[in-house]
């Protein structure tokens, strides 16, 4: 035990103060200086054990090689050259103390990054040590066991060694005696746990690494945040370790597999390791983490440390966690389920009280599980993938607490409901930017969970949700989910349920409106039936359905079949739900429309007239509804070639559309570019094609340069250019239509045969016949087989082909297609 000034040492005689301080000079690492203080380890005598004195830690010198402490240096580092520089610039302050910090998500290579570092620098120190500090008992076994390195006798097991706290005291005093060492306090779970030693040291260097981003304002300036690797920093980790020692081979699928980790160093390492000893390639590593990830996340290459997995490290970071902060937990489950970025925060709000949301957010970010912001919250995609997936071994088994399957299920059905609570009940444009917020949030759910597992809540979102993307024309993902939406309804709610049947509705107007009307008509007719059988004939939703399927027959060009039906769906509106309502209104608007569609002006100009009228006495003259009559009538005007009113009315429409609902408004560009077309047939190009250039752009910005009604106006805007005989502009914009139409709604779509078409005509008007006619022949055979042969699109392109056959004077082949033969 430690002796007060001027007492004895066993076998030593008393000396006063000023001798115990003038006593022999000790040389040498570890060198002993006695009279000082006392260790407790003993010196061996004989059978007898006697305390040795204590050297002063002034006096003991560094040990002049590195200590056996430090991390290896891997071969495996890539990239941070950014915090390498930053970390050069802190640590080489002089003067004083210089304490740093590296903080983040644990598997992010915060040790890695400064273990490179003290590498570097190890002769630029007179002692490097490292320390694991992730607890208070680490912090003191890490001191320990540097005293014991600098003296050690005081680690000699010994009935009368040294005790660990007294070596750590001693070594914060060799610490505060010293200068120019370095210690690494790796991982470091509180700063509470290092506090004393940072402020015992007067003139050192202190890194820490930490997962904690708060709670170092005291102690450290400013602490370097480390995040994840660049996608081709990723690769080349990942390349390096599959590859090492063996021949260079393709990695393919290697950018695909490092997004999906995430561009984790830990995850990359771990995956590699795994990899070069299965022999597996990436791609089909990918299938299996995609497979069962419960297995990847938690699996190791042999020899590889089974501590040292991401599902791991996080499970000890929430071990931590949730013994303050359970909530912690559930919400990290929750948001799980959402995309990684921009998550708003008032997504959350229904679950609790603000004070134990923000509590459980902030501890989630303050342990870097999370990215908060004022207003959003991010999660590392990887940290979403180990949360949302379930452990399936028992507590007793070593199976994770925090991925128990009940509570996976229940972070799911929160995190739907809370989707469901912000969900917009309209796709009216004023709710654009809410669904555009959501809308990555419910995509993400919707591809990470299984429809087996949906509920009503999926149902009805998913229906929103898909409501809203046919409207943006995202035509594939709204099929998709109005698909689950009828799957789910019918196995929860049965086939005749109405909202099963209003699903059923939606899913056949969205393959009308891709253009598959072979699955869009039978459903249509089906819900029709089952609507009619269900719910009676003079039912609201089966009027709907009767009209819907009539617009199906149009746009088949089945006239024969759409009209009776229009003007039956007419005649039992008005009889159901009178002259007035809304709905019969619009039936009128659709009788008219398909009687201009047949050709038929002399019924469809009176319809649209006498429609207009009454919107404007039953809702008002600025309804969207009736601004849409005003429009249809001035389309009617411009068929008859009655310019005047057409134009004028246009006009008027389009400052009507902008004063009600304003510039950007879908309907406000649809009145803009009918107004361009207006010009144009009044032979007005100037003013056409400046009308037309600007609603392209409008288009783009607010719709985007897919949508549906975009690729309308770059077709209007190409054929402004070829009437004004600017083929050299007009050509480029009708083939960049097509591919794009192509792309987006699919090649039998009726837009992109209209596009197919028009760039016929266009390389006809250049006198390009040949690639005309391969382009007219192929719209003729692409609209038969998808319109059918008596579709007024099909006897153009009938037509057309003709005209090219005539043009090239062979008049032989031109008779069959006049005279309208098979071919």
């Amino acid at each position: 035990m430690r002796r007060e000034r001027g007492g004895r040492t066993p076998g030593e005689p008393g000396r006063d103060d000023e001798q115990r301080d003038q006593h022999l000079e000790a040389s040498g690492v570890g060198a002993k200086a006695a009279g000082r203080d006392i260790i407790d380890s003993p010196t061996h005598v004989g059978d007898v054990y006697q305390a040795a004195p204590l050297p002063r830690p002034e006096e003991v010198e560094p040990p002049p090689w590195t200590p056996p402490t430090l991390p290896l240096r891997t071969t495996m580092f890539v990239g941070r050259d950014e915090e390498l520089a930053e970390l050069d610039a802190v640590l080489a302050n002089p003067g004083g103390v210089v304490v740093q910090a590296v903080h983040g998500l644990g598997g992010v290579g915060k040790s890695t990054l400064a273990a490179q570092w003290v590498h570097r620098h190890a002769d630029a120190h007179v002692l490097t040590w490292w320390i694991t500090a992730d607890s208070t008992a680490n912090v003191t076994a890490g001191l320990a066991d540097l005293a014991g390195m600098l003296v050690p006798e005081m680690a000699r097991s010994a009935p009368a060694a040294v005790a660990p706290e007294d070596r750590a005291a001693w070594a914060r005093r060799w610490l505060a005696a010293h200068t120019g060492w370095l210690v690494v306090l790796d991982n470091v779970n509180d700063p509470a746990h290092v506090t004393e030693l940072l402020t015992s040291a007067p003139d050192g260097r202190f890194l820490i690494t930490t997962r904690l981003r708060e709670g170092w304002d005291d102690l450290v300036p400013a602490l370097i945040e480390l995040d994840v690797l660049s996608p081709s920093e990723a690769q080349e980790m990942l390349a390096r370790i599959v590859t090492n020692g063996r021949p260079v081979t393709e990695l393919d699928g290697a950018a695909e597999l490092c997004a999906e980790l995430g561009h984790l160093p830990l995850a990359i390492k771990q995956a590699g390791a795994y990899m070069r000893q299965t022999h597996l390639s990436p791609d089909t590593y990918l299938r299996l983490l995609r497979a069962d990830p419960a297995a990847l996340y938690d699996q190791t290459a042999r020899g590889a440390d089974p501590q040292r997995t991401i599902a791991r490290i996080w499970r000890l970071t929430l071990d931590h966690l949730v013994t303050t902060t359970p909530f912690a937990g559930d919400l990290l489950r929750i948001l799980a389920w959402w995309a990684p970025d921009d998550i708003p925060r008032s997504l959350l709000d229904p679950l609790d009280d603000p004070v134990p949301i923000a509590t459980a957010l902030g501890d989630l970010a303050a342990y870097n599980m999370i990215t908060l912001g004022v207003d959003t919250i991010a999660v590392h995609r990887l940290v979403q993938a180990v949360a949302r997936t379930p452990d399936p071994r028992p507590a007793e088994n070593d199976g994770d607490p925090h991925r128990r399957p009940d509570d996976i299920d229940q972070g799911r059905t929160e995190a739907t409901a809370l989707l469901n609570v912000a969900c917009p009940t309209t796709v009216d444009p004023a709710q654009w930017p809410v669904w555009q917020t959501l809308l990555p949030h419910i995509t993400a759910l919707a591809d990470h969970t299984n429809p087996e597992t949906d509920t009503s809540d999926t149902a009805r979102l998913l229906n929103w949700t898909a409501s809203f993307l046919d409207a943006q024309g995202v035509l594939d993902r709204a099929i998709a989910y109005f698909q689950r939406t009828v799957t789910e309804r019918q196995r929860t709610l049965s086939e005749d349920h109405p909202d099963t049947l209003a699903s059923r509705n939606n899913l056949a107007s969205t393959y009308q409106a891709a253009g598959d009307l072979e699955r869009a008509i039978p459903l249509h007719e089906q819900t029709l039936v089952d609507r009619t059988r269900v719910l009676g004939e003079d039912h609201p939703d089966t009027l709907v359905s009767r009209n819907n399927l009539a617009v199906a027959y149009l746009e088949a060009g089945d006239l024969e079949r759409a009209i009776p039906l229009y003007e039956q769906t007419l005649v039992d509106r008005t009889r159901v739900l009178g002259e007035d309502h809304p709905d019969t209104l619009a039936s009128r608007n659709n009788l008219a429309g398909v009687y201009r569609a047949a050709g038929d002006l002399e019924r469809a100009i009176p319809l649209h007239e006498q429609t207009l009228v009454d919107g404007m006495r039953v809702l008002g003259e600025d309804h969207p509804s009736t601004l849409t009559f005003r429009n249809n009538l001035a389309v009617a005007y411009l068929e008859a070639g009655d310019l005047e009113r057409a134009i004028s009315l246009h006009e008027q429409t389009l400052v009507d559309r902008t004063r009600v609902l304003g510039e950007d408004h879908p309907d406000t560009l649809a009145s803009r570019n009918n107004l361009a077309v207006a010009y144009l047939e009044a032979g007005d190009l100037e003013r056409a094609t400046s009308l037309h250039e600007q609603t392209l752009v409008d288009g783009m910005r607010v719709l985007g340069e897919d949508h549906p009604s975009t690729l309308t106006f770059r077709n209007n805007l190409a054929r402004a250019y070829r009437a004004a005989g600017d083929l050299e502009r007009a050509i480029p914009l009708y083939e960049q239509t097509l591919v794009d139409r192509t792309r987006v709604l699919g090649e039998d779509h009726p837009d992109t045969l209209v596009s197919r078409n028009n760039l016929a005509v266009a390389y006809e008007a250049a006198g390009d016949l040949e690639r005309a006619f391969s382009l007219y022949l192929q719209a003729l055979v692409d609209r038969t087989r998808v319109l059918g042969e008596d579709h007024p699109d099909t006897l153009s392109s009938r037509d057309s082909l003709a005209r090219i056959y005539r043009a090239a004077g062979d008049l032989g082949q031109a008779i069959p297609f006049v005279r309208g033969d098979t071919f």
